[in-house]
């Protein structure tokens, strides 16, 4: 069995292929791909594999723009955390998921699904499908509002008050005007998955930043550094891999 995984974090994407290997030692894993780009590239130069294992978000886009042009005709298992209105969107359309960190359990009943599975053109018809549902912005609501913590007290932050999101301990959402608390939000996966990709950028590990935020822009030999406006500033850093894709959001 060939399998292609589609995925920007290079431990995340380790950990699946040995998990995938600890099923079925036949398996061969053709490449593990962290972008977009080199996704659409990949697939113009390479037969099908068996199998895609993909993430959802990847550094420099949704990965659903890799297969939108595609006549593909193999299965895809997504890897997400994404909300809830897109595991139905998965569900509907019998492509499978798994939510992130991925469960052995969980995989092996993916690969015993998709074993007895007649891929062909109903695959194709199917992603086209959740494809369609899926980039309807009428139907995808994003959140504009979230409850935090501040001094035992609970306080409602709007997106349009939020300077960033930042990975602490905790997860911290920092205002305009200086203010700072406690998100009910375990990961920034969680929040980046609930929020509108064309007002937040995932910038590192650490950081989500809303558009307004972004001040000076200052290229540097790892990428770029960015001055977040606030109270106090705050500089962040940025890979070369995603400088890329900020330049092209930040001015689209």
């Amino acid at each position: 069995m060939k399998i292609l995984i589609i995925e920007d974090e290079p431990l995340v994407a380790k950990d699946l292929e040995r998990l995938i290997k600890g099923l079925d030692v036949t398996v061969e894993v053709l490449e593990i791909l962290p972008s977009v780009a080199q996704g659409k590239e990949w697939f113009r130069t390479n037969p099908l594999p068996d199998i895609i294992f993909s993430d959802v978000r990847l550094s420099d886009g949704i990965s659903f723009e890799i297969f939108e042009s595609i006549n593909l005709q193999c299965p895809i298992i997504f890897t997400t955390a994404y909300d809830e209105y897109a595991i139905r969107a998965f569900k509907l359309n019998s492509i499978d998921y798994l939510l992130k960190p991925v469960d052995k359990k969980e995989l092996g009943l993916a690969f015993a699904k998709y074993k007895s599975l007649n891929v062909g053109g109903i695959v194709n018809e199917q992603l086209k499908s959740m494809l369609s549902k899926w980039t309807d912005s009428s139907t995808k609501k994003y959140k504009e509002r979230f409850l935090t913590l501040h001094r035992n007290a609970l306080v409602p932050v709007t997106t349009e008050e939020t300077a960033y999101f930042r990975k602490d301990e905790l997860i911290h959402v920092h205002t305009l005007s200086g203010e700072k608390y406690i998100s009910e939000h375990q990961t920034l996966d969680e929040i980046e998955a609930l929020v509108n990709p064309q007002i937040f950028f995932r910038v590192n590990r650490q950081h989500l930043v809303h558009r307004q935020a972004v001040g000076k822009i200052k290229t540097t030999h790892k990428g770029l550094t960015l001055e977040l406006k606030g109270i106090p500033l705050l500089e962040v850093d940025m890979s070369r891999e995603k400088a890329t894709a900020f330049k092209e959001w930040i001015v689209s």
